[in-house]
């Protein structure tokens, strides 16, 4: 399908824009039909069409293709779709301002941490920010970075603290912090805890917890199987959450690969084992990940100082 000739000045097109149209779009986008999306918005079939023809029209392309009776969306449709994505995380962020001054509140500052920062430099920050903005009402969510970076493209968090992750729609700053390294983890009563050395095959004789499949410290230590020519271990439990991988290695056989400064505090307490098995590599340096499509509140960006201040 061709382009339609038709150019605006951003001004224009501002002007033209519809925030009804931004919701057909996405809507289409997620599910892949008109009609399914003209339902959701309450919209007969027909003032969908038209409403999509309008958009077209004012961006001057076509943005998809018919895929049987379904929409899918063309090279420009999924750039433009990025966008709007990025509309709606904005007033997603603006809805929880207003909602938390509505409340009487400071405000609200949400936040995406991998678990590696939790230990040091986010702790450290967090308290001082809460020295400063007393009234300030926190969230911080701690999953993996590519799962956090949906969170900040959707607006549910102002911004991360983690790794870069190509995850479509997301546009960001980053400045690193740290890099991180990797430990193998088992209980104190596991077998392999009084080793002085260890080698792959000797850990693959137990099960294991590891990350799910995309995120970067699964990419790592599948990276480190290949070079032992190895297979991952059969019956793996999967799980982004570093707590459930402490408990379940503390109560049985099984080995776990967590942070080493998580790792590392937990040993310090008696409550799990580092086993003497190294990566080749460590994972690439984590650190703050901002928006670029979006500013920052005045917390957030006193918050990042405080993370990247030295010595923190």
């Amino acid at each position: 399908m061709g382009s339609i000739d038709r150019q605006h000045t951003t001004p224009q097109l501002m002007n033209r824009l519809r925030m009804r149209q931004v919701t057909l779009l996405l809507a289409i986008d997620e599910l892949g039909t008109l009609s399914g999306a003209a339902e959701r918005l309450g919209l007969t079939q027909p003032a969908a069409t038209k409403m999509l023809g309008e958009l077209e029209t004012v961006l001057g392309q076509r943005l998809f293709d018919r895929v049987g009776r379904g929409l899918q969306p063309n090279a420009v449709g999924q750039r433009v779709t990025a966008f709007f994505r990025s509309i709606r995380g904005s007033m997603e962020a603006l809805n929880q301002d207003l909602e938390a001054l509505r409340h009487g509140a400071a405000g609200k500052l949400a936040i995406g941490s991998i678990m590696a920062a939790s230990p040091g430099r986010l702790t450290r920050a967090l308290l001082q920010l809460k020295e400063e903005y007393p009234m300030l009402a926190m969230e911080i969510a701690v999953d993996t970075s590519d799962r956090l970076l949906v969170q900040l493209r959707e607006g549910v968090v102002e911004l991360v603290v983690g790794r870069r992750v190509p995850v479509p729609g997301v546009e960001c700053s980053f400045r690193a912090i740290d890099d991180e390294e990797l430990a193998v983890i088992c209980g104190e009563g596991h077998p392999l805890a009084g080793r002085r050395k260890l080698d792959l095959a000797a850990l693959l004789a137990y099960s294991w917890i590891l990350q799910p499949h995309g995120s970067p410290m699964r990419e790592l230590i599948e990276r480190e199987f290949r070079h032992h020519h190895a297979d991952l271990p059969n019956g793996l439990i999967e799980t982004g959450s570093i707590l459930t991988t402490i408990n379940l290695v503390r109560r049985s056989t099984m080995l776990g690969v967590i942070p080493m400064a998580v790792a590392k505090t937990h040993a310090e307490h008696g409550m799990l084992r580092v086993l003497p098995f190294r990566f080749r590599h460590t994972l690439e340096a984590y650190g703050s990940l901002v928006p670029r499509d979006r500013p920052l509140s005045e917390p957030a960006a006193r918050f990042l100082e405080l993370l990247h201040r030295e010595g923190g």
